[in-house]
C-alpha cells in the first residue's frame, strides 16, 4: 500500500488512473487488479458460480410479497444491522462520516429517497445501509447476477433485477410504482459494477437520476473512500484498506425542467459531491461518457 502523497504520479497504475490527482492526505491504494482505461463499464467481477437460467420477463417476479419472502428480508437487515456491521467495523474498520445530514433531512425524505454511491467493495452495500441510519432499501441491480451463487441473498436483501425486454420493463417499472407508492428507500449504483478498491470515480449512467425525476425523490450521493491499516489491523485483512463512507447533502429535482435536463444536472451534482467527498481534485473519468 501507498503513503498519502497528493503528489504522485499515478499514471503507472495504468490508463484508468490517468490524471488522478488527490488531495494532501488522502490515501491512495494500490491496484488490485488492472482496470481497463478505456470503458469504465467493464464487469470485472465474474458471475459466482452461475447455477440458474431464470427469465427476467413479464412472468418474472420481481417484487416479491409473500409473507416467506417478507420474514427473510426481515431477517436479513437483522443480521446486517447486528452482526455484519460489527464485523464490517472490526474487519475494514468502518467508519461513517456526514450521516447526521440524514436526520437533518428527515421531513424532505419523509416520502422517499434515491441514495448513490460508488461501487468498489463487496460489502458496500451494508456501509450503505448502515450510512441511512438503519434503513431499509430495495436495490436495482444486474438480473443475470440472480442467476449465480448469490442470487438468493441479492433478491432477499432488497435487490430487483434489472430486465432487458419490454415486457420485463413494464412488469419492473410496475414494481418500482408501487415501492414509490409506500413511499421506500431506493439505492443505485450508477457506476452499474463494482471494481473493488479503484479509488477514482467512474462515469454515472444516467437512468437513476431520471427514475430520481420520475418519481420526485431527493437523491443523497454516498462516496466510499480509504485509508491505510493501522495498528492491531494490520494483523489481519490481507493488507486491503479499511473504509470510510461518506454522506452527503440531498440534491432535490426541479421538476419545472424537461427530465433529460434535470436528470443530467443532478448526475453531474451527485458526482461532483462525491469526488469533494473523496478528496479527489482530479478525476480519470467525466460524469458521464453518453
Amino acid at each position: 500500500m501507498l503513503k498519502d502523497d497528493s503528489s504522485k504520479d499515478y499514471s503507472s497504475f495504468g490508463l484508468a488512473y490517468r490524471n488522478f490527482k488527490v488531495r494532501k492526505g488522502v490515501y491512495v491504494p494500490e491496484p488490485t487488479a488492472e482496470f481497463p482505461g478505456d470503458n469504465p463499464f467493464t464487469r470485472m467481477t465474474p458471475i459466482r458460480g452461475k447455477c440458474k437460467d431464470i427469465q427476467f420477463d413479464e412472468t418474472y417476479t420481481y417484487l416479491d410479497k409473500s409473507l416467506k419472502f417478507k420474514f427473510l428480508n426481515t431477517l436479513i437487515y437483522f443480521i446486517i444491522w447486528f452482526v455484519a456491521s460489527l464485523v464490517i467495523r472490526i474487519r475494514f474498520g468502518l467508519k461513517i462520516e456526514g450521516r447526521e445530514k440524514i436526520r437533518q433531512n428527515r421531513k424532505l425524505l419523509a416520502n422517499g429517497v434515491m441514495t448513490v454511491c460508488n461501487h468498489v467493495h463487496r460489502w458496500d452495500m451494508i456501509c450503505v445501509a448502515l450510512a441511512m441510519r438503519y434503513r431499509k432499501a430495495w436495490i436495482p441491480m444486474y438480473a443475470q447476477a440472480f442467476n449465480g451463487k448469490d442470487g438468493f441473498l441479492m433478491k432477499t436483501v432488497g435487490g430487483i433485477a434489472i430486465p432487458e425486454n419490454h415486457g420485463g420493463l413494464r412488469k419492473f417499472n410496475k414494481a418500482l410504482d408501487e415501492l414509490h407508492a409506500s413511499k421506500q428507500w431506493i439505492h443505485i449504483f450508477p457506476e452499474s459494477c463494482s471494481w473493488y478498491y479503484y479509488a477514482p470515480l467512474r462515469p454515472f449512467k444516467t437512468g437513476a437520476f431520471n427514475m430520481a425525476y420520475k418519481y420526485a425523490l431527493p437523491v443523497i450521493p454516498m462516496m466510499i473512500s480509504f485509508r491505510p491499516r493501522t495498528g492491531w489491523r494490520k494483523l489481519f485483512g490481507n493488507g486491503v484498506p479499511l473504509l470510510t463512507i461518506h454522506v452527503g447533502d440531498p440534491i432535490v429535482p426541479d421538476l419545472n425542467t424537461s427530465r433529460k435536463e434535470e436528470a443530467a444536472r443532478m448526475r453531474n451534482m451527485a458526482h461532483q459531491a462525491m469526488l469533494d467527498m473523496a478528496g479527489i481534485v482530479s478525476n480519470p473519468w467525466p460524469s458521464n461518457i453518453d
